[in-house]
């Protein structure tokens, strides 16, 4: 299986799926505002059009969401197959929470719905708080995810106005370390399992503290063994595979 991330190696705009009889798997930086599935549909376009094929399986190991960055590990051909292992593997994300206020969505896709006091809040509470929120847990997702209910996203449903019952699902977080407080904001360092949603985290961390919170930016810095300052990002990408 080859795999593809910094440094770029020239020979990459010359290769031929036979050429790859395990697949690739592609360490995107995934944009801002972009799906998982919009960063599929493109590099998937490109590819049938640079190999000149019409069957190509693309996926991807892990979704993260559309206003979060960082590492998206994309299986192109035979590698769909390890997607599952692929994202099976521990995460690291940097995640930057604000206090005092909570989304319907947990992030900023939606406006502010509410306001607590986090005046109260000091930063040995945040990290005494943190350590408590770590290990082995149930966690409910949020309204706004990709969990399926009756055949239909559970953010179609939130989108369109409806609550849905989410059930609680078994995630470990390994570590939530305290890397800045300048209150109300925080950045957090996150290890955890997969189906961990961060958004879902800065939502227990507002309650425990006896506030609310939201997500302000969010960063997949590791997956497995794949690191952030190795992905290709999407402008890499076109140049190494558009070539004539």
């Amino acid at each position: 299986m080859l795999i593809i991330q910094k440094p770029i190696q020239p020979e990459w705009g010359e290769l031929l799926p036979e050429s790859c009889p395990l697949g690739i798997v592609l360490s995107l930086d995934k944009p801002y505002g972009w799906t998982s599935a919009d960063a599929v549909r493109k590099i998937k376009f490109v590819l049938q059009r640079q190999w000149r094929i019409k069957n190509l399986k693309v996926g991807h190991a892990g979704t993260l969401d559309p206003l979060a960055t960082g590492i998206l590990l994309i299986c192109i051909g035979k590698a769909t197959k390890a997607a599952e292992s692929l994202q099976a593997q521990e995460k690291e994300y940097i995640a930057s929470i604000r206090l005092g206020a909570t989304t319907p969505s947990f992030d900023l896709e939606k406006e502010i719905d509410q306001t607590f006091p986090y005046t109260h809040i000091t930063e040995d509470a945040i990290a005494n708080t943190l350590l408590g929120m770590t290990g082995p847990q149930q966690q409910i997702p949020p309204q706004f995810s990709a969990k399926i209910i009756d055949g239909v996203r559970a953010y179609e449903w939130a989108r369109s106005g409806i609550q849905t019952a989410l059930k609680p699902a078994q995630i470990e977080i390994y570590e939530a370390k305290l890397l800045q407080c300048r209150l109300p904001d925080v950045v957090v360092q996150i290890r955890c399992s997969k189906g961990t949603y961060i958004r879902a985290f800065a939502r227990d961390l507002g309650l425990a503290l006896g506030s609310g919170a939201h997500l302000t930016d969010l960063v997949r810095s590791k997956n497995g063994p794949f690191l952030l300052d190795r992905t290709i990002t999407m402008e890499d990408f076109s140049k190494i595979f558009t070539q004539k």
